[in-house]
């Protein structure tokens, strides 16, 4: 039976990750690390041998599909469905900031509700946002082909969990995507999306916050 090969990849970190501040859609570029992150990862995913590079048009997700796009050859295409989660007017705050300016939208945020107030994305919009450039990059290589897709933290854990049809409660199972770790889906006719390998990656970190 002939399997697609699907990769969800997170960008590497930059200096707001470090700072645990709300990117959202604020166009962050990768810090020193990041960078190296990125390149390290590549000489991983560069052995799957991939036929298409996607990537969210956000400088940190290309950046990070260039090393991977410097070691194949391929031309990354840009789509904005695979942005970061919009988080309204957090964008810019820390986290810390976010709990003591807008308690009650943070609360909600920690139990994994959707905010209510500060202009933030649900996340049903996010999850069907995502998983919709997610199946349109698989759709870009034949059957039995390895698309690699650059995206973000949260974004990534929406869009896959959306295209698996996980109810929001089983994807609050998931930890974090560190930076420049990966999703592994596969897809055949008979069983459609199964989850492969979740956040895989080239080296260790240590626990961080769920990606914003």
């Amino acid at each position: 039976m002939t399997t697609t090969r699907l990769i969800v990849w997170r960008h590497g970190n930059t200096d707001w990750n470090a700072g645990h501040r709300v990117q959202g859609q604020t166009d962050v570029p990768l810090n020193d690390l990041g960078r190296q992150q990125a390149v390290d990862a590549a000489e991983l995913l560069v052995r799957l041998r991939p036929d298409v590079l996607v990537s969210s048009d956000l400088v940190r997700a290309s950046d990070t599909a260039a090393a991977l796009a410097a070691l194949t050859g391929l031309s990354p295409s840009y789509d904005k469905r695979l942005r970061e989660r919009y988080f309204g007017q957090w964008q810019g705050l820390t986290m810390a900031e976010v709990a003591e300016q807008r308690p009650d939208e943070h609360a909600r945020w920690t139990a994994g509700a959707d905010v209510i107030g500060g202009d933030v994305e649900t996340l049903d919009d996010l999850g069907e946002r995502v998983a919709d450039g997610l199946q349109a990059a698989a759709d870009l290589v034949p059957a039995g082909g390895t698309v690699v897709v650059a995206t973000h933290g949260a974004a990534a854990r929406s869009g896959v969990g959306h295209l698996l049809g996980w109810p929001r409660e089983q994807l609050r199972s998931l930890r974090a995507l560190q930076n420049c770790h990966w999703v592994e889906l596969s897809h055949d006719g008979s069983r459609g999306w199964q989850l492969a390998a979740y956040n895989v990656g080239p080296f260790s970190e240590r626990p961080v916050p769920p990606p914003v």
